[in-house]
């Protein structure tokens, strides 16, 4: 049997701690929580969303729930286990912020949605339910175009983040009995 050289042993005890490492690393990201969004479960197995065919957040909406979870959209709420009532949708801009000489540096912009969802006979399965978001946004007179499209993208990130609150807060609805 030959001795082991020095720089074998070395090799090899690099590999171990090379392995010992992933391993750890493996461990730690197993141990955080982390996890790929799946469907949601909605407990409804049909829900009618009461927004015109033209809304972008209606239309949003409606595209997330067929892609994301087994609830069945239908054209008719008297079919509907549970409504998706849209009670207000609302952009708002307001200045934040101006300059020495009274220009605008500064917006805050605001997207209000409230709605509710019920089983059409008076029974709230989420009562009346306000989700407020605002994000600020910077001016530039220079960049006026190059902000308005700025602004734009902005509120579209906030009515995403809405239609994905929206669904989170239907998939929490404890029970298929309405409140």
């Amino acid at each position: 049997m030959k001795p082991l050289s020095s720089s074998s042993s070395a090799d090899m005890r690099r590999r171990v701690l090379l392995q010992a490492a992933a391993s750890g690393g493996l461990a730690l990201l197993a141990g955080c929580g982390f996890a790929l969004r799946g469907t949601a479960d909605l407990p409804f197995s049909t829900l009618y969303i009461g927004a015109a065919d033209t809304s972008e957040l209606g239309a949003q909406l409606r595209r997330y729930v067929r892609n994301t979870t087994n609830t069945r959209i239908v054209e008719d709420p008297k079919t509907a286990e549970a409504q998706l009532q849209i009670l207000q949708e609302t952009r708002e801009r307001s200045i934040l912020s101006l300059d020495a000489s009274g220009r605008v540096r500064e917006f805050e912009l605001r997207y209000l949605f409230a709605f509710r969802v019920h089983d059409g006979k008076g029974q709230d399965y989420i009562p009346p339910t306000t989700i407020a978001l605002k994000r600020d946004l910077t001016f530039s007179d220079a960049n006026t175009l190059a902000k308005d499209s700025e602004a734009n993208l902005l509120y579209r990130d906030m009515q995403n983040e809405t239609v994905q609150q929206v669904l989170r807060r239907m998939a929490a609805v404890e029970t298929k009995q309405p409140s």
